[in-house]
């Protein structure tokens, strides 16, 4: 295995090789041992400066960030577009240029417009990494996804894995089918049609319309949210009857002749996606994933760090 990336930021999952995935689940490893001690903190960043700069709403994503900084020591600058002077029509390259000018080491972004962090890698000098861009990708979400997965299944090399739910406006699923591929899993998505991309099959990946057969099929079920705040139109005739079709309840799970894996990003529609039976049961690792992505994003930040 490598000892160092071969990238200088993390726009996508793409752009990574399978060896730096694994060096960096092994990297994260060990820093879950850290944040799992009475003291929580290493000097890995003590030197290093890293501005947080979300554009869109953020909870999780936010605050794993900012705490994986803290626990690696970093100084920490925080940033609100709306209290910024993009509000009066600075450009984005402007603006972090200007913030780098502070002499800021590395840039946390979340950007609606796909594409954002590579354009800022290409137009500035700073390690970049991407928190998600518009409906793009979301790489320390699939990174930590994969960890939590391997953790349970030891390796996801011939593992199938479904993907449910809102494919098209989800940057989650993108980077999962990258993540998921790169490490040998066979993946399907699920869901009403109108929500599945029509390039879905370029990416070697099967659409599979009947949730009840993908769930007959997979070892791991990937849900997704459906993100209202992205649509502009119509995609199906009701919350209640995409739930009917395509939520996982307890009746659903019991049906099945076998246990399967179920994951979410988050935030969760509680009776949409997930009836509350199925997230309060025990049987999803959503919270196995928040844990894990502090680890992950410590481990992110830590080597990307070592290229500066």
């Amino acid at each position: 295995m490598a000892n160092k990336l071969s990238v200088s930021n993390l726009l996508g999952i793409k752009y990574l090789k399978e060896d730096d995935i694994y060096l960096i689940f092994e990297t994260a490893r060990n820093f879950k041992e850290v944040i799992n001690r009475k003291i929580k903190k290493v000097p890995s960043l003590r030197d290093i400066t890293i501005a947080n700069l979300f554009f869109e709403n953020s909870t999780r994503t936010k605050i794993s960030f900012e705490l994986a900084q803290k626990r690696l020591s970093a100084d920490v600058v925080n940033f609100s577009s709306s209290s910024s002077s993009i509000s009066k029509g600075e450009t984005l390259a402007d603006t972090v240029n200007n913030i780098l000018s502070m002499k800021v080491d590395m840039v946390v972004m979340r950007h609606p417009s796909p594409g954002a962090s590579v354009f800022l890698a290409n137009n500035i000098d700073s390690c970049i990494v991407n928190a998600g861009d518009g409906c793009h990708e979301h790489p320390t979400q699939a990174l930590l996804d994969s960890f939590t997965l391997i953790e349970d299944l030891g390796d996801l090399n011939g593992k199938k894995i479904v993907i449910v739910g809102d494919v098209l406006h989800s940057r989650v699923a993108l980077s999962n089918i990258f993540a998921f591929k790169k490490l040998g899993a066979e993946v399907k998505v699920c869901g009403p049609k109108s929500l599945i991309p029509k390039y879905i099959n370029t990416l070697d990946v099967d659409y599979e319309p009947n949730f009840e057969s993908a769930l007959n099929w997979c070892d791991v079920a990937s849900m997704l949210r459906i993100q209202n705040e992205r649509m502009n139109q119509c995609y199906f005739p009701s919350t209640r009857e995409y739930a009917k079709e395509f939520g996982l309840n307890k009746q659903k799970l019991l049906k099945l002749d076998k246990e399967i894996i179920i994951t979410h990003p988050g935030p969760i529609n509680r009776g949409v996606e997930l009836s509350s039976d199925v997230i309060d049961s025990g049987k999803t690792v959503i919270l196995d994933q928040v844990e894990n992505g502090v680890a992950i994003r410590m481990a992110v930040m830590y080597l990307l760090a070592s290229r500066i």
